[in-house]
């Protein structure tokens, strides 16, 4: 025998002779062992209690996820349990979900949260588990059938703490579910996990008070309607100085013909506030007949992480200011949670909006036939048809100082399949266009790690861990092709990637699609143009002596 094979067998020896050296950290767990811990940066702050009670909300008070007490209300066991008694038999689809589940697996390595945190709770088939064992364990029927199958457990604090913790590490972006051989959609869990917890006054602020300030104002920062307007009018003094062009938007005008819906993120928000610099600069090119409502001010709809009630409530206000101010149609900016809402719930939540008209191009005449029901565009497909059909005058040489790629939005494409229209505009309007791998973009695109509310800067910590997919991929295309910029769809991805790209890219910027079109848009009457919105040089129009007075 070799003296390695003694020495192996030696060690061998001696570690049944003395078990005790594999417990500790070194001893195997099962996943219902592992304690949540929470501690700064890896949870959002809960909301306000005057938040909670603006909104009629259960359980208002001051409390944080590290408290040992988080004053709960008495009987809150019964009130969560009795809350999903009430959506298993309202919701097919949620007990489904939790029926099918065979635990292969196949989900495990496809969240972002998963690949960037390490947690095997984060896995979706775990993250399922934690409400699937309470489900077996406080259902009758299902644990006589499962038990001993599966594990089942009661609905315990530590239970409580684990659906707090890991159903605020979820998007919803629904990655696991393009993978999932049973069709099993984790997101939909999520979504009813969050509303039962909002019973017993669990929830986040950097959700909750948007949803108030929207109920209020019309927008999700409590803007007021003449604030809202002064914005956008200083967003037209700088077009004009940027580029001679004076634009014209009107608000709350009766009769338009379609009304402009965007997220306010795009009028008060860096870098949002270039993408509506490119809406207004698109729309005065084409001379839309357009109006900008200040009371439904808001594209997004935190609604649909808190509640379905809540989100059917904030879906309907842009169709009733629609139906006040007598337009045909809706035009949609980008935003990301807004497109999921109206697409894939609209019809079901609000009913088809039959008092409004199939959309129709005032300047191609094209039919919006996929809008038949919403009557609502994304402004990628408006611009894309524009674009198709040489309505457009645009010189993409100056966004020759970008070097871009683009991230998929998880709600525009996976929730709706959008992937070709905002590639086709990006490809019209820029000459430098690179993709990330193909595994991280279109439906398997990779999510930016701070959707459905978790943009709150307390939660930096599980915002850079859950990005890392996301901004690995941008790195690939970074190194390989010296990209420089980040297109993208949604204003919680102009919102959230920025910090992602400072910390994992620096030197990567994030763009709205919309920015570009505005610096590539040959506008009539501008004067020269030497550089784009940002007020950044474009690449070969330098300003020359000889143009200097």
């Amino acid at each position: 025998m070799s003296k390695y094979v003694a020495k192996q067998a030696d060690l061998i020896r001696e570690m049944e002779e003395k078990p005790s050296t594999l417990k500790g950290d070194y001893a195997p767990r099962e996943w219902w062992e592992m304690p949540v811990e929470f501690h700064e940066g890896n949870f959002c702050f809960p909301a306000k209690p005057e938040v909670i009670e603006d909104l009629g909300f259960a359980n208002p008070r001051k409390w944080i996820a590290t408290d040992d007490d988080w004053k709960l209300p008495d009987g809150w066991e019964k009130t969560l349990m009795d809350a999903m008694r009430e959506r298993l038999k309202k919701y097919r689809s949620l007990k489904l979900y939790l029926d099918t589940c065979v635990r292969c697996g196949a989900c495990a390595d496809k969240c972002h949260f998963f690949l960037g945190t390490g947690d095997p709770k984060n896995m979706p088939v775990l993250r399922a588990e934690l409400v699937r064992s309470v489900y077996r364990g406080d259902f009758p029927m299902v644990d006589k059938i499962l038990k001993g199958f599966a594990g089942s457990r009661k609905l315990t604090r530590e239970v409580l703490k684990e659906w707090y913790m890991y159903f605020y590490q979820c998007t919803e972006c629904r990655r696991c579910s393009v993978f999932c051989p049973m069709g099993i959609d984790t997101a939909e869990i999520t979504i009813m996990v969050r509303e039962i917890l909002q019973l017993v006054g669990l929830n986040n602020n950097w959700i909750l008070a948007p949803v108030a300030n929207c109920n209020r104002t019309g927008n999700h920062l409590g803007i007021e309607p003449h604030t809202f307007v002064q914005n956008i009018e200083s967003l037209v003094d700088d077009i004009e100085e940027l580029t001679g062009v004076s634009v014209n938007p009107t608000f709350n005008r009766k009769g338009a013909e379609i009304l402009f819906i965007t997220p306010s993120g795009d009028v008060f928000g860096d870098p949002g506030v270039y993408t509506m610099m490119g809406y207004l600069l698109l729309f005065e090119h084409i001379g839309l007949d357009y109006t900008i409502s200040t009371y439904a001010s808001e594209g997004g709809n935190f609604g649909f992480f808190t509640s379905n009630d809540m989100m059917r409530k904030i879906n309907a206000k842009m169709y009733h200011e629609a139906e006040r101010l007598g337009v045909k149609w809706i035009l949609g900016g980008e935003c990301g949670h807004m497109w999921r809402v109206v697409h894939q719930y609209m019809s079901t939540m609000n009913g088809p909006a039959n008092f409004l008209e199939e959309p129709v191009s005032p300047i191609t005449r094209t039919k919006f036939t996929n809008a038949k029901a919403t009557k609502m565009v994304h402004i990628a497909e408006f611009t894309a048809d524009l674009i198709r059909n040489n309505k457009l005058k645009l010189d993409p040489k100056r966004n020759n100082h970008l070097r871009t790629t683009f991230h998929d939005s998880c709600n525009v494409a996976r929730g709706m399949g959008m992937f070709e229209e905002p590639r086709y505009v990006l490809g019209s309007v820029c000459n430098s266009f690179h993709e990330m791998p193909e595994n991280t973009i279109r439906e398997q695109t990779f999510c930016c790690g701070s959707g459905s509310g978790l943009n709150a800067e307390e939660y930096m910590e599980i915002r850079m861990k859950g990005g890392f997919p996301r901004a690995n991929a941008v790195r690939h295309v970074r190194e390989k092709h010296d990209v420089n910029a980040l297109v993208t769809i949604c204003a919680i991805d102009r919102a959230s990637l920025p910090p992602l790209m400072r910390y994992w890219n620096p030197g990567v910027a994030v763009y709205g699609l919309h920015e570009l079109v505005g610096n590539a848009l040959v506008m009539d009457g501008e004067k020269k143009r030497t550089e784009d919105l940002r007020e950044d040089p474009m690449t070969g129009f330098e300003e020359k002596e000889d143009d200097v007075d």
